[in-house]
């Protein structure tokens, strides 16, 4: 059995602000080792499980984060950007059985501790054939294309209740609960790494590897917080205006449909100005 971990930090335990994530802030040194604790915790409940293999992807920011020093030995990682699949890089060469979420948030336009998707800001909302999707809707659809199940997310309560319209039948942990976009009622390390190890532990049985479908197409929508991002966005070829604020692709499969999500983020981050956005 092998395990693959998207482990993003919004989602981490005690994070609440743009500082605890932001690299090179005190409070991002700081909030690194809760973010690993939650990792590694899961790490340790899907090897006691059972699990051969656990592969770590680092899916934050500079994907940069995790301390490698204080993870569980049996484990590895994916560290650093620019990678094919972004945040559930690994999961394309078919020996992957199942996938944790560990750090994960809800998405842009929607209640949760630090919602967005991809973005820290700039977009509002994003839609995946109609439906409002987070960045675990989003990286659900990669799953399924490649037949593997998501097991496990954690986040805070208001992720945890995401992820059941996306992933029914994955476990999930609050490691907080939902106050404001920047505010929330944290629980202590101790208490949720012992709870993210035990779901990881419950979750293992879950990992089973289905024949991967025939691939799909899949229409995203995007709105974002200024017009002019549109005009950014419609440079990536296949993008179309939507609407006033909107734009709207369809990609033949989830796999060319999340790499076009990523090229139109990463355009649209270039054209957003310091303090008019």
């Amino acid at each position: 059995m092998k395990i693959l971990i998207s482990a993003d930090m919004e989602g981490a335990t005690g994070v609440t602000w743009p500082a605890d994530v932001l690299p090179g802030t005190p409070q991002w040194e700081r909030c690194r080792s809760l973010f690993t604790s939650d990792v590694d915790a899961a790490v340790r409940g899907f090897f006691e499980a059972g699990a051969d293999e656990v592969l770590i992807n680092e899916a934050h920011w500079t994907m940069r984060n995790l301390l490698l020093e204080k993870l569980d030995e049996r484990a590895e990682m994916i560290t650093g950007r620019h990678k094919s699949l972004s945040m559930v890089e690994g999961i394309q060469h078919g020996d992957v059985d199942g996938i944790a979420y560990i750090g994960y948030h809800t998405g842009a336009g929607s209640e949760g501790v630090l919602a967005h998707t991809y973005l820290a800001n700039s977009l509002t909302g994003v839609w995946a054939d109609g439906t409002r999707a987070s960045e675990g809707c989003l990286n659900t659809l990669v799953a399924a294309e490649y037949g593997v199940p998501v097991v496990l997310v954690t986040g805070d309560d208001r992720t945890v209740e995401d992820a059941k319209g996306y992933a029914p039948e994955a476990l999930g942990v609050a490691v907080k609960d939902y106050v404001s976009r920047y505010a929330a009622v944290c629980r202590p390390p101790a208490r949720t790494a012992s709870d993210i190890r035990d779901a990881a532990r419950r979750a293992a049985p879950l990992a089973r590897r289905r024949t991967p479908p025939q691939p799909e197409p899949h229409t995203i929508e995007i709105e974002f917080d200024a017009e002019h991002l549109v005009g950014a966005a419609t440079v990536v070829p296949g993008v179309e205006r939507a609407g006033e604020r909107r734009v709207a692709f369809t990609s033949p499969s989830a796999y060319e449909a999340i790499r076009c999500f990523k090229a139109v983020t990463t355009v649209v981050s270039a054209a957003v100005e310091e303090q008019y956005g």
